[in-house]
């Protein structure tokens, strides 16, 4: 098996897994809808093709830079044409809009050699404009990492921490524990359940699985932590970790 990893910061990004009629959430982390959403738009899948390519990949999220949670309060008025011609104006239903800003992620995904170099591939050339979640999102920069012979975590352990130096300079420490989201493996103990498991994106027949996903860490190199600096920790008083 091999990973092709991603690069996912912007100045927003927004990834809803339950998000219903005024209210639009978005999870604090990328979805994996939207991961598979995102690289379907880069090989130019339109919304009514298969993915049952896409669907076998396994996913890992790497929490980089977590962001703020900002919420957008929108309203609209749509005219409506009286019978003497005049024109009033109808007010819509108010609506909430989430976004993560100022967040950082590496997503990696794994599956067959010449599936994930496709991917690679399609992410440098892209066929439709890419987008963090949303179309009012895009990325700040290139997306593609590369491909690696490794497992998910073992890529994630490896990359670079892809935070913005004013984050990086927070943290005095030469290492730091990065929190992963990743499929998790069949039975595992302490498991999640999120509604996030694509099965197809066509307008008229959208359809999402379930899918268990658990939380790991890895532990990546700070360049502007100071040796034998430590975190201030008030847990490790209480004996928690």
């Amino acid at each position: 098996m091999s990973v092709v990893a991603i690069s996912l910061s912007g100045p927003m990004q927004s990834w809803g897994s339950g998000s219903k009629f005024v209210r639009r959430s978005t999870e604090m982390a990328p979805t994996k809808s939207g991961i598979v959403g995102l690289i379907a738009a880069a090989k130019g899948l339109r919304r009514t093709d298969p993915l049952e390519e896409l669907l076998g990949l396994r996913l890992g999220v790497r929490i980089d830079q977590p962001g703020q949670l900002m919420r957008d309060f929108q309203t609209a008025q749509r005219p409506r044409k009286e019978r003497d011609g005049t024109v009033t104006w109808r007010s819509m239903p108010l609506s909430y809009r989430y976004y993560i800003s100022d967040a950082a992620f590496v997503a990696a995904l794994e599956g067959e050699r010449a599936l994930v170099e496709g991917i690679d591939e399609a992410l440098r050339s892209p066929a439709f404009p890419l987008y963090l979640g949303r179309r009012s999102c895009p990325p700040a920069g290139p997306l593609a990492l590369g491909v690696f012979d490794d497992d998910v975590m073992s890529v994630l352990a490896q990359l670079p921490w892809m935070a913005g130096e004013r984050h990086q300079r927070r943290h005095v420490t030469q290492d730091v524990r990065l929190g992963v989201l990743r499929d998790a493996h069949a039975g595992e103990p302490g498991a999640e359940t999120i509604h996030d498991e694509p099965v197809s994106f066509d307008p008229n027949r959208r359809l999402y699985g379930w899918r268990s996903v658990a939380r790991e860490h890895v532990v990546v190199t700070n360049p502007h932590g100071r040796e034998g600096a430590v975190e201030h920790d008030p847990m490790s008083v209480l004996g928690g970790g």
